[in-house]
C-alpha cells in the first residue's frame, strides 16, 4: 500500500490567531514545509484564492494542495447559501486536483473562544440532528458529482466532536459523506480513534495526524480549558513528540488498504515551536513508522 504524506500550514501561521506567525510569509511556509520533506500541503488563509496565482507557487516548491479546512453553517443556512459560500474555495481545489475538502460544522463552535470552556461546546437536538444530516448528505452528493470528495472532520469545540458523534454521523449519512480522522482531536475527546479506524475505515479518506502532549492533555481536560488556551498551553505537538504511538494506527490502516494522505497537523506557537524543526521531526517519525508498517511513500 501506498501513502502521501502533508503538513498544515498552521504549523507556520495560525488563521484564527494572525499574531501566531503573522510575519511569516506563504514563500517560507511552502518553502520550508518542501524541505522537510513533504509533498503536500493544505490550504491556509495567506494562499492564493485564484489558482491562477497558487498554483505557480506550489509548483516551483514542487508541493501539491492536499486538501484544506472549509467551515460550513448548514445549521442556519440552506445548501444552497453554503454553496454560494464555498463556490470560490470548491474550484480552487478543483483546479489544484486536491483529493478532497476537509470539511465541518460550525454552528455555535467555541474553538476559537478563549473564554469558553470545552465543555459548554453545543449539543445538537434531536431535530438538529435530523436537519444537519439531511443538509450534509444533499451537499455531499453535490460535491461528489463534482468530483470534489467531503470529509468530515470531527473537532473538538464543535457540534461533531466524540466518538459517538461520529459514529451517529457515518451511520446516519450517505457513502458521499466521507471521513477525516484525527488522531488528536479524538483523542482529546476522550475516543478510540484505533477502533473508530477500524469501524469506519471505509469512508475515511483523509487522516490528520495530530499527537498532544500526555500532561497538557490531562490538565485540559482537568481543568477545563478552552480549546484556544489549550493549544496555547502547548497540548498539541507533532506525531513523534507526543503520548500517541503511531504504529498501530498506522498498521490498521495498513490492514484496511488505506491509500490517502497522512497530514502532520499540530496548532502550536510558532514562537515557542520552530515550525520547520517541528515538521521535519513530525515527517521524519511518520515517512518512518509508515515504512516500517509496510507502506509505500510516495513523494
Amino acid at each position: 500500500m501506498s501513502i502521501k504524506i502533508g503538513v498544515a500550514p498552521i504549523a507556520w501561521s495560525n488563521d484564527d490567531m494572525p499574531e501566531l506567525g503573522g510575519d511569516t510569509t506563504l514563500e517560507q511556509c511552502l518553502h520550508e514545509a518542501s524541505k522537510a520533506g513533504f509533498s503536500g500541503i493544505e490550504f491556509g488563509g495567506k494562499f492564493p484564492k485564484d489558482s491562477k496565482l497558487l498554483i505557480p507557487k506550489l509548483k516551483k516548491e514542487k508541493i501539491n494542495l492536499c486538501s484544506g479546512w472549509y467551515g460550513a453553517k448548514l445549521l442556519s443556512r440552506s445548501v444552497k447559501d453554503e454553496l454560494v459560500e464555498m463556490k470560490q474555495q470548491l474550484q480552487l481545489f478543483k483546479d489544484c486536483n486536491a483529493p478532497c475538502m476537509v470539511f465541518a460544522e460550525v454552528s455555535g463552535s467555541i474553538q476559537g473562544d478563549a473564554n469558553k470552556p470545552l465543555s459548554s461546546r453545543p449539543i445538537l437536538s434531536n431535530e438538529d440532528w435530523k436537519n444537519l444530516i439531511n443538509k450534509i448528505n444533499e451537499i455531499s452528493l453535490i460535491m461528489s458529482d463534482q468530483g470534489m470528495p467531503l470529509a468530515y472532520h470531527h473537532h473538538m469545540g464543535t457540534v461533531i466532536q466524540s466518538e459517538s458523534d461520529t459514529y451517529k454521523l457515518i451511520e446516519n449519512t450517505k457513502d458521499t459523506v466521507k471521513l477525516l480522522l484525527d488522531t488528536g482531536h479524538m483523542l482529546f475527546a476522550g475516543g478510540d480513534y484505533l477502533k473508530i479506524t477500524k469501524d469506519l475505515n471505509e469512508r475515511i479518506i483523509h487522516v490528520h495526524c495530530k499527537d498532544m502532549r500526555k500532561k497538557i492533555l490531562e490538565a485540559s481536560v482537568k481543568n477545563d480549558y478552552s480549546f484556544r488556551k489549550a493549544f496555547l498551553e502547548g497540548a498539541f505537538t507533532v506525531p513523534g513528540d507526543g503520548c500517541i504511538d503511531y504504529k498501530p494506527f498506522l498498521s490498521i490502516l495498513r490492514d484496511v488498504n488505506y491509500n490517502g494522505w497522512l497530514v502532520v497537523e499540530a496548532e502550536q506557537d510558532p514562537a515557542k515551536a520552530n515550525p520547520y524543526e517541528y515538521s521535519k521531526k513530525g515527517f521524519d517519525y511518520l515517512y518512518q513508522t509508515a515504512k516500517d508498517c509496510g507502506f509505500e511513500i510516495i513523494n
